[in-house]
């Protein structure tokens, strides 16, 4: 993982993150956003993924249904936002559109990947922390609002 800060004013960042061949995405932005103090960003990224997992929120069950895809994937989009969790910890909230060799695509909420042969990842701060707290109606966190 590379990280190139863009820009900076008034205490607000871009940030390029570049990703690497086998590095796991979700766990490198994670490490990323916490390593770098980040609590409110808006997170878009285009690559690709030698294997990946996106889910589908299910209101019924409260759950989400997991689809793991083991071929190779162009990350056509990827967008979402990086908040503070409910214990104050950086955590990235993704969704993303893959495209396959047949042109097909499948998008949903993103679990994780493994980059082949790289994502890259631009991060822009905002400039609250955005807090995610746990909705028991909806059974999901959802962001709650600034600090």
């Amino acid at each position: 993982m590379r990280v190139t800060e863009l820009h900076a004013e008034g205490g607000l960042r871009h940030i390029a993150v570049v990703l690497d061949n086998d590095d796991e995405a979700m766990e490198c932005l994670t490490t990323f956003a916490r390593r770098y103090d980040i609590g409110g960003a808006q997170v878009t990224a285009i690559g690709a993924f030698a294997e990946a997992e996106l889910a589908f929120w299910d209101p019924r069950t409260r759950q989400y249904r997991c689809h793991r895809f083991q071929r190779q994937a162009e990350v056509v989009s990827m967008i979402g936002d990086i908040v503070l969790d409910e214990h104050g910890q950086a955590a990235c909230h993704l969704h993303a559109v893959l495209g396959f060799e047949d042109a097909s695509v499948r998008g949903g909420h993103f679990q994780w990947g493994r980059v082949r042969p790289t994502l890259e990842v631009l991060v822009t701060e905002s400039p609250k922390h955005l807090r995610c707290r746990f909705d028991p109606q909806l059974g999901l966190a959802v962001i709650g609002g600034g600090r």
